[in-house]
């Protein structure tokens, strides 16, 4: 079968990988030219992956059997609503469903009306005086969002981004006089993580969790970026999180996939919650339409028992086979090589040789972003997130180290995080939620286990989070 591919990055990368693996000729609809992408593709359009009009016509002239959309624009701007049109089917929201990740505001209404669990207090003032009434009264510290999209980059937080209320009621107030909506939220404690799930007529279909690291420098420092790296563990589960954890944020996603529903929005495509575990349990930060970038990558790598055409296939036309949902019992871990001085002024344009057979032999892969071939072996840097390598291992620490032995396989100027995956950023995190549900509870040693964690997030007692 033949399959269209919208979209040009690491993300779209992994997607046509994933689907090579089950013998699926891929063709690309993009504005750039992934080097990754133009070996695997056996043709490639360049067009704008907005212009739902022109990805159409490319995807009936090709013949192919099923699209499916990678970023998150083209679902903004409905680009599956015309692929359906051509009677193609359709990995991806239309553009009306596709708003519980394009219009905050959107989303919050709705699964407020529809009664969804794990909401945070929040509220969106309309006028430059609500701006001002509002971080006058809104519990501190709380977090200021832009409604529209903003490649993950535009959230601000108190004590992160700006220090006192009248300084994030000037970031409110400057998105609302651009023509934007902007919200506020309270401000959670915790640990983030990421659960995607396939979403159809016939129902909702979890994916591994990821743990994303947002901020550009290690020890969560510097500015928000569209994701620098993130981590999978063996178990499917994440260091910090219990399979109770687990299951109360898929009842978020399905309750939320329910809202959609009652509304008359059809969703077949992707939906991804993004999740902060509080004491409390955990609360939904925000939903997006599609695969994550990066943890689209550490769950794509691990898809390798299934047919994964079949399972596409099946999510486009309304009923998946469970039975597909196969993904590898491996610890993964996704680090970006970046532009110097990605996540505030990017330095463009210089070279990474890249011996990627080597790299492969480490027992790590390597997806390209924002690159342009530039030789034999050489990649020359975008302004945005470059190269994406992924290692596998048995445990979390170890799928980390293979990507730090992998760096020596890339010669140039980059910034990467090297502290994702790390036994010390793990033990961090789990001290971080153990200390949050437990604060008077002493200190123990950090089991380093695949084990999935035996206390429930209700207990007195300390959890017992395993490492891994």
């Amino acid at each position: 079968m033949r399959w269209l591919v919208v979209g040009g990055g690491a993300r779209e990368h992994a997607i046509a990988l994933a689907l090579g693996r089950a013998e699926a000729e891929v063709v690309v609809a993009s504005a750039n030219a992934n080097p990754g992408l133009d070996r695997l593709a056996v043709a490639h359009a360049r067009v704008d992956p907005n212009d739902g009009a022109k990805v159409a016509q490319f995807a009936r002239a090709q013949g192919v059997g099923g699209a499916v959309i990678g970023p998150e624009a083209p679902l903004a701007a409905g680009v599956a609503d015309a692929l359906r049109a051509a009677r193609i089917p359709t990995v991806g929201p239309g553009r009306a469903a596709a708003q519980i990740e394009s219009s905050k505001r959107f989303c919050r209404d709705l699964l407020q009306r529809r009664g969804v669990s794990g909401q945070p207090r929040w509220a969106a003032p309309s006028t430059v005086e609500e701006v001002d009434r509002l971080a006058a009264s809104f519990p501190q510290p709380f977090v200021v969002k832009p409604s529209g999209l903003t490649a993950g980059k535009g959230v601000w937080v108190q004590g992160a981004d700006f220090a006192d209320a009248k300084e994030g009621a000037i970031y409110a107030k400057s998105i609302l006089v651009q023509g934007g909506s902007v919200l506020f939220e309270e401000k959670l404690e915790g640990e983030e993580f990421s659960l995607m799930a396939f979403v159809t007529d016939s129902g909702v279909y979890p994916m591994p969790l990821v743990q994303d690291f947002k901020r550009a420098l290690e020890g969560d420092r510097g500015g928000n970026t569209g994701g620098m790296g993130s981590y999978s563990q063996r178990d499917h589960l994440l260091p910090f999180v219990s399979p109770e954890d687990r299951d109360a944020a898929l009842k978020v996603v399905e309750e939320s996939a329910a809202a959609l529903r009652a509304d008359g929005l059809e969703f077949r495509g992707v939906l991804y919650g993004g999740f902060l575990l509080t004491a409390e349990g955990p609360r939904l930060l925000e939903f997006n339409a599609r695969f994550g970038d990066p943890e689209g990558l550490n769950v794509l790598t691990l898809y390798e028992e299934g047919d994964f055409s079949d399972l596409l296939l099946g999510v486009a036309n309304g009923t998946v086979d469970p039975t597909l949902l196969q993904f590898r019992r491996r610890a993964t871990v996704v680090k970006y090589l970046v532009p110097p001085g990605y996540g505030g002024r990017a330095q463009a344009g210089g070279l990474l040789t890249i011996d990627e057979q080597a790299i492969e032999n480490d027992g790590v892969h390597v997806l390209y972003g924002s690159v342009e071939a530039a030789g034999a072996g050489q990649v020359r840097l975008g302004t945005s997130r470059a190269v994406a390598l992924v290692g596998e291992a048995s445990a979390i620490h170890e799928a980390s180290a293979r990507v730090e032995a992998a760096l020596a396989h890339v010669a140039g100027a980059y910034d990467v995080r090297h502290d994702i995956g790390t036994r010390e950023d793990l033990a961090k995190r789990w001290e971080h939620l153990r200390r949050l549900r437990a604060p008077n509870a002493k200190p123990g040693p950090i089991p380093l286990s695949v084990a999935p964690p035996a206390a429930p997030p209700s207990s007195a007692a300390a959890p017992d989070l395993r490492l891994s």
